[in-house]
């Protein structure tokens, strides 16, 4: 602390589900992010910091009863500071993540393995076909783990969708069968595919493809910005660049500091760079939020709801047989062949939801999901997967943000 510095306790009590109320009775909100780390908005001001944790050679140690040094600010964004924040009278015991072992991460994965992988997949089931997706031929398991999220994405758990009251289910009920920005009366509102390479970049993706969608909405497709995903992956300390990092996290970037366009930026890299001051103009978020109102409390209901608004961005547990998805309705089929130079296993995986449907034939409930592995991916970079069941995790974690015009 400097000499112009002030110091001073504020006491706030954080209830269940999302209630936080100050020491002066002032009411505001709160929530997890994921298991990294908390928010608090109240009496005119939101604070963040990430909780304090540890790593060793095998484990990650968290200590979830205190906080390493965050940020706050008030509501002009003007007047900005530091703070700690701990559990008064805590009786916690750190608590221990184990890690997956990784072996093989420099070595290139067969192409045998995908060959397998892809007929296993198409054996096991007939509601998503799989073909072998040549880019990834040649990646080594490294390079696979970090287009889906990075090794340090695994998470230990995830919550499970909030139950949907009877009001929220009613509002859902009303909602047109189908939905997808890609086609609103002939308008595409949805920005192009983009390919995150071998970076765990892909929550700046889903973030930034959601301000882009949405900022066309907004206009009535007059704007049709394209963010720059390197100055975040570069600038923002609310991340760890291309070893991960949270959808929500970008949203509060975005109202913070504001995102340039691309043409303004140098170029994505998909590596870690030093962040480089720009003069540009930058497309702030007025708002951000969790599906929901707060970690866990998103569900299908919500989700469907929100999307009347635009496009939103998901993260799902990603696994293996994902990388050569094709068409179809997709649910993890178990099919991968799994050995031990190679033990796969899920990491969690950002992506930006641009609608749902319902499957003519099946009947199966579906999202419409853009993914950022490139337009060669897929159906033309987007995939289907299955509604209504939490496949994979879905429906238990979903953020929008809105962009300022």
């Amino acid at each position: 602390m400097t000499a112009a510095s002030v110091e001073r306790l504020y006491v706030v009590r954080l209830q269940a589900p999302g209630l936080a109320v100050d020491e002066f009775g002032n009411r505001g909100r709160w929530t997890m992010v994921y298991n990294q780390g908390f928010e608090l908005s109240v009496n005119d001001r939101s604070y963040f910091a990430f909780s304090a944790f540890q790593y060793t050679d095998d484990d990650v140690i968290s200590y979830c009863d205190r906080t390493t040094p965050g940020w706050a600010h008030d509501v002009t964004l003007r007047h900005w500071s530091c703070f700690t924040a701990k559990k008064l009278s805590s009786n916690h015991t750190a608590k221990v993540h184990k890690t997956p072992k990784i072996h093989g991460r420099d070595q290139v994965v067969p192409e045998q393995h995908h060959r397998s992988t892809v007929q296993r997949v198409n054996s096991a089931q007939s509601s998503w076909t799989a073909q072998l997706h040549e880019p990834v031929l040649g990646l080594t398991r490294g390079q696979l783990l970090a287009r889906r999220g990075g090794e340090r994405a695994w998470l230990p758990h995830r919550p499970a969708p909030a139950p949907a009251s009877k009001e929220l289910k009613m509002a859902a009920a009303s909602l047109p069968p189908r939905l997808d920005w890609r086609n609103m009366s002939g308008v595409n509102f949805v920005s192009p595919v983009k390919n995150q390479g071998g970076c765990g970049s892909c929550y700046v993706f889903s973030a930034t493809g959601m301000l882009e969608s949405r900022l066309r909405i907004r206009t009535g497709d007059t704007q049709q910005a394209l963010l720059s995903e390197q100055q975040v992956l570069a600038c923002s300390r609310l991340s760890q660049g291309c070893e991960g990092g949270f959808p929500y996290l970008v949203g509060r970037y975005a109202q913070g500091h504001g995102v340039v366009e691309s043409s303004c930026y140098p170029a994505y890299s998909g590596v870690d760079t030093e962040c480089r001051n720009s003069s540009c103009d930058r497309h702030f978020a007025a708002r951000y939020r969790y599906v929901g109102g707060y970690f866990g409390g998103c569900n299908e209901e919500g989700m469907m709801l929100a999307l009347m608004r635009g496009p939103i961005a998901v993260n799902f547990l990603s696994y293996d047989d994902l990388d050569h998805y094709k068409s179809g309705v997709y649910h993890h089929t178990g099919a991968e062949q799994i050995d031990d130079t190679f033990p796969y296993h899920a990491v969690d995986h950002a992506v930006l939801v641009v609608g749902y449907g319902t499957h003519e034939v099946s009947g199966e409930k579906y999202w419409i999901v853009k993914n950022s592995w490139g337009d060669a991916w897929g159906d033309h970079g987007y995939f289907l997967m299955r509604r209504g069941t939490n496949e994979c995790g879905i429906e238990s974690l979903a953020s929008e943000a809105d962009p300022i015009p």
